[in-house]
C-alpha cells in the first residue's frame, strides 16, 4: 500500500495541512466571535489572545505561509494549553478532554519540520 501511495505523499500533506490550518481557524473564530456554538471570551484575556493566534496561524497554516514558523508556534501553544487546561484535570488526554489540544501540538510539530509544501502560498514564491 505505501508503494501505491507514496507517489501522493506531496498531494496528501498539502490536504492535510489545508485541514488542519481550516479547523484551527474554526476553533479560534469560537473563541473570539463565539461561532460554531462558541462563546467569545474577553479579547484580552488568556483564552483571547489564544484565540486570536490561532485565527492568524489557523489562517497562515492553510494558505501555506510561513508554514514551518507558525507551526512551531502553535505547537508550542497547544502545549501550554494542553498543561494549563487539560493536565491539572487528569494526566491523560482522554479522561481531561486533551486530545484535540495533544493532537494538534504533534501535527504542528510534524508540520514544522515539513514546511508549507505544495498547493501553498510559499511553493508559489
Amino acid at each position: 500500500m505505501e508503494k501505491l501511495l507514496a507517489n501522493y505523499a506531496p498531494q496528501a500533506y498539502a490536504i492535510l495541512r489545508i485541514v488542519v490550518g481550516l479547523l484551527f481557524l474554526c476553533h479560534g473564530l469560537q473563541k473570539v466571535f463565539g461561532l460554531f456554538g462558541g462563546t467569545s471570551v474577553p479579547f484580552f484575556s488568556l483564552l483571547g489572545v489564544a484565540g486570536i493566534t490561532e485565527i492568524i496561524g489557523g489562517t497562515l497554516i492553510t494558505l501555506g505561509f510561513f508554514t514551518g514558523t507558525v507551526a512551531f508556534i502553535l505547537s508550542g501553544e497547544m502545549a501550554v494549553a494542553y498543561f494549563m487546561g487539560h493536565f491539572p484535570a487528569s494526566f491523560w488526554p482522554i479522561q481531561n478532554q486533551g486530545e484535540p489540544a495533544v493532537l494538534f501540538c504533534f501535527i504542528f510539530l510534524y508540520m514544522a519540520t515539513q514546511g508549507s509544501g505544495i498547493w501553498s502560498f510559499d511553493a508559489a514564491r
